[in-house]
């Protein structure tokens, strides 16, 4: 079977490619649009501990037994340079405003555990099936030897290519042979559903990198689905999206204005990313993906985590905001000095909430 070359993309313009694009997107519920939240490059990344153990299956991480909320915090300063040598005490986490007293408390430095999800769609004369894939391949020259990455395409139905693993060759391979695409359709929804379930049963902190252009076209599960599930996940999302730069010279050459679509498109990567405590690029020119996926794999190093039990939880079901502060031993808020001198106030990533569980006798 013939491989993916660049070669065989070959397009009239770019024009043609987002309108093929954005004619296929499902219509869909209008959304806010949250600012991406990336940290800039040039972060110092802690040394990692000793390897851990291959992700196994525990339970969930919210359940009525244990009721352990888990989060995944990064700390920076208003720079974006990350603050290193946090302990316990200096985290505070609001549940629906009241303080909870926080029972375990894991530093910096763990092995990443990854998906990493493709887009593998027909459209755009598989154009942006392409630029996933060679997007993905980048991705691995930030890896390093103790982290375990799993592959994941879609399309019609998501498509487990490389189960978790810490062989980068082995998914080079795979990422090499992916054959064109056979469908046109991209279930974005029900692709980023079924990895989430599929992450409920390994341990520790585990995240997803989404690389695709961000449409839906005929997922079974609707946007209401999808955002319950990340609200329910402690999974780390982030999003990069490969139909900016065409977006933007489409829009340039057929003067037709914003397009809906790709705009939902877009706001849909930015919601996963920030309601998980992650970050979504949508980078215009080849030359930014080194310092993306150099910041991806530099976050994901540098993150605290920390799991409280709430105090008087109702097991309702019901979403709970969740707000973390930086503050010193005593409870005072730790105002940082950054290599100029200028004081700044920490910035704080992670998940806005967690979803309760339910009692018996409840749905």
């Amino acid at each position: 079977m013939n491989t993916i070359r660049a070669g065989a993309f070959a397009i009239t313009s770019a024009a043609l490619a987002m309108v093929i694009l954005l004619a296929g997107t499902a219509r869909l519920a209008a959304q806010g649009q949250p600012g991406p939240i990336p940290p800039p490059p040039g972060h110092r990344v802690p040394q990692a501990p000793s390897p851990q153990p291959q992700p196994k299956i525990p339970g969930p991480a919210i359940s009525v037994e244990t009721a352990l909320v888990s989060l995944d915090v990064l700390a920076t300063d208003e720079d974006g340079l990350v603050l290193a040598g946090l302990k316990k005490e200096n985290f505070r986490v609001l549940d629906e405003g009241k303080a909870q007293a926080i029972t375990t408390f894991e530093p910096t430095g763990a092995p990443i555990t990854i998906v990493m999800l493709l887009e593998n769609s027909g459209s755009s004369y598989d154009y942006f099936a392409y630029k996933a894939a060679s997007w993905g391949s980048a991705f691995l020259d930030h890896l390093e030897p103790k982290d375990y990455l799993a592959l994941v395409t879609y399309d019609i139905k998501p498509t487990v290519r490389v189960d978790f693993t810490r062989n980068r060759a082995a998914v080079q391979e795979e990422l090499s042979m992916l054959v064109y695409p056979q469908f046109h359709e991209a279930n974005l929804f029900d692709a980023l559903i079924d990895t989430l379930d599929r992450l409920k049963r390994v341990k520790g902190k585990t995240s997803i990198l989404i690389i695709g252009t961000g449409a839906n076209t005929m997922s079974q599960s609707n946007l209401n689905d999808v955002l319950r599930r990340v609200k329910g996940s402690d999974a780390t999302i982030f999003c990069v999206g490969v139909a900016e730069a065409e977006y933007l010279r489409a829009e340039t050459q057929l003067s037709g204005g914003s397009s809906l679509s790709y705009i939902q498109a877009k706001n849909q990567l930015q919601s996963f990313a920030k309601l998980s405590g992650g970050s979504a690029w949508f980078p215009r020119f080849e030359g930014e993906i080194p310092d993306i996926f150099r910041n991806v794999a530099t976050f994901l190093r540098s993150q605290y985590r920390i799991g409280f039990s709430p105090e008087n939880l109702a097991h309702d079901g019901k979403y709970h905001k969740l707000k973390v502060e930086i503050v010193r031993p005593d409870g005072s808020p730790m105002i940082v000095t950054t290599p100029k001198g200028k004081k700044q106030k920490p910035v704080v990533y992670t998940r806005e909430g967690y979803t309760a569980p339910v009692g018996p006798g409840r749905k």
